[in-house]
């Protein structure tokens, strides 16, 4: 079971379905910055050169919450100063916020992205930048389920 995604954030299922209904990309690239759009402001003490996601033409940050527990539950905030990053950035928390860290390791996001028809609508710079995201949230959930309890 995960834990909830902030109101603000849609399930990926649901985004899924919503791609599927617009039949056009000019449509679809309007529903991602609408996702981005829907997002919680990052919290300026998030904005940190830590925080900084590497490999991403925008300014992008993605800061890491865990729960503690030994497989523990994380969740994920993000923000960029691109308008349709903000919005990759919601499917990839809708796909990974409030996982356990096996679940997201467990989690083949080339299908879900596949589903959405992304990669080949994407910029090979914006495509290198959802990479640099996912290896991003892929390390901290290595980390996390490496850390030792108590």
């Amino acid at each position: 079971m995960t834990a909830p995604l902030p109101p603000s954030v849609p399930a990926i299922d649901d985004i899924v379905e919503d791609f599927a209904l617009l039949d056009d990309w000019e449509d679809r690239y309007r529903y991602v910055i609408e996702l981005g759009r829907s997002l919680a402001p990052l919290p300026d003490a998030d904005r940190t050169s830590a925080n900084k996601v590497e490999g991403c033409a925008s300014q992008v940050w993605l800061s890491t919450r865990s729960d503690g527990t030994a497989d523990p539950r994380l969740t994920f905030l993000g923000d960029s100063d691109a308008h349709i990053v903000r919005g990759l950035i919601a499917i990839l928390l809708s796909l990974y916020s409030g996982r356990r860290a096996s679940e997201i390791l467990a989690i083949e996001p080339g299908a879900v992205f596949e589903r959405l028809g992304l990669r080949e609508h994407l910029t090979p710079q914006r495509s290198n930048g959802l990479n640099a995201m996912v290896e991003r949230i892929r390390r901290d959930a290595r980390l996390a389920s490496a850390q030792p309890v108590g």
